[in-house]
């Protein structure tokens, strides 16, 4: 017997797991109920649990219909449509083709780690000043755009700058590396910047209104 739960008039399948274990677990993936218990717990127990659990049901679904219906994505300024179900992950014209999510996260962390890095590299190799080489690391901030350590001679990025034109991430590495020479906001400090990045007080503007 196929058993189906709905919600806002859409039916959902119930998947009925049974393993030799001593408990019962309830998950949503995929827009499916799947239900995992031991042998012996019959279709109206499941029935039942299921029915205790519609809230948590109803909103893991609301997740996954939300993520069907907004499959937009902006990278490096650019928006793309997300296309689910394709063997491998890969960026053409204005689509992302990819498996899933956890599919799609993995694959998009090394694509922002190598476009990273090697606007790190451009604009290292174009500094004239006596900088040390600068190690990469991209995590997600809240109050600022990048971070320069002189002592450990680390670059962090912010991760959201991927979301943003590349112009974005070109002006907060030129200023993280003026850092390595002046380890402040003073006069010589921007001088150098506007020497790597001529235009760049527009860019510091539109990056203090985002």
């Amino acid at each position: 017997m196929i058993m189906i739960y709905t919600y806002n008039n859409i039916n959902y399948p119930i998947v009925i797991i049974r393993k030799d274990n001593k408990n019962t677990y309830l998950r949503v993936k995929d827009g499916k109920i799947i239900v995992t218990t031991n042998y012996l717990v019959g279709n109206s127990k499941v029935k039942k649990l299921v029915e205790d659990n519609a809230s948590f049901i109803n909103k893991n679904l609301d997740k996954y219909n939300n993520r069907l219906s907004d499959t937009s994505f902006k990278l490096f300024g650019k928006n793309y449509d997300i296309v689910y179900g394709l063997p491998n992950t890969e960026i053409s014209d204005n689509k992302i083709y990819t498996t899933d999510d956890k599919t799609f996260s993995k694959y998009l962390f090394k694509y922002i780690n190598s476009v990273y890095q090697d606007r790190l590299n451009y604009w290292y190799n174009l500094f004239e000043e006596n900088i040390p080489i600068p190690n990469l690391k991209i995590r997600k901030m809240t109050s600022r755009w990048g971070v320069c350590n002189i002592k450990n001679h680390n670059v962090t990025l912010n991760l959201e700058l991927s979301k943003y034109n590349m112009e974005c991430l070109d002006y907060v590495i030129v200023h993280e590396l003026s850092h390595f020479v002046y380890p402040n906001h003073s006069k010589e400090f921007w001088n150098l910047v506007s020497k790597y990045y001529l235009d760049y007080k527009k860019i510091r503007k539109e990056l203090k209104n985002i």
